[in-house]
């Protein structure tokens, strides 16, 4: 039986700004699970191919870079995970939003998936694994026994960034923030392979009107009816 069948998993997919990330950082603290940051992931191997003067064109190369990173995810229960590439720490460089285009490109290329599915799949490991991601439900852990597809309006996302670019002091436009997200949905939802949309039997959250605390509490309350709790 493969390992990803032994180790709970809940999934939690979405576009981008959608809450993912910061509802996977809570749930990973209070049920002191592992957790992937799949996006992390494509966001990395962007910035390597970028360290190394790859063009976001060059897919054979890229999917060399993927197969091959250099990567470590440093976990605390009192700081945010530290993301450290080929030696360097790279927590914030890779949020720019640049990096997080080209890794909407990066993603959408089939070599490169397939290269970064079992490195994705090797973080399952006991007591179990929060999943952060665009497909985690639908292709990387489809044996998850709870999945959660977080969706909001491309306004609202828009809205979140901006406002959380501008609490970090990084000069931001809200116009460009939206443009970008929209682009984003539209290669993610419209790519060949493994594009985003829930899985059949996902737990589907609007969060558009919904503050953090009340997704969370939502989440915890399905893990336990489906026993993970």
């Amino acid at each position: 039986m493969p390992t990803t069948e032994l180790v709970p998993i809940i999934t939690v997919d979405g576009p981008s700004g959608s809450g993912k990330g910061t509802i996977c950082q809570r749930l990973a603290q209070q049920m002191d699970w592992h957790l992937l940051d799949s996006g992390a992931l494509y966001r990395l191997t962007a910035l390597a191919a970028h360290h190394h003067g790859i063009s976001m064109e060059d897919e054979e190369s890229i999917k060399v870079v993927a197969a091959h990173l250099d990567v470590q995810f440093l976990a605390s229960h009192t700081t945010e995970i530290k993301i450290v590439l080929e030696g360097e720490e790279v927590t914030d460089a890779i949020r720019a939003e640049k990096i997080g285009s080209d890794a909407s490109v990066v993603a959408s290329m089939p070599t490169v998936r397939q290269a970064l599915l079992q490195r994705q799949r090797d973080f399952a490991a006991t007591p179990g694994l929060i999943a952060d991601g665009r497909d985690m439900g639908t292709v990387v852990f489809p044996e998850a026994r709870l999945k959660i597809y977080l969706d909001a309006s491309a306004e609202e996302r828009a809205s979140r960034r901006y406002k959380q670019l501008i609490s970090k002091g990084v000069s931001a436009s809200l116009e460009d923030i939206l443009s970008d997200i929209k682009a984003r949905d539209e290669r993610d939802m419209n790519r060949t392979i493994s594009p985003l949309k829930p899985a059949p039997d996902a737990v589907i959250l609007d969060t558009t009107r919904m503050t953090i605390e009340e997704v969370l509490e939502v989440v915890l309350d399905e893990a336990k009816h489906k026993g993970l709790r």
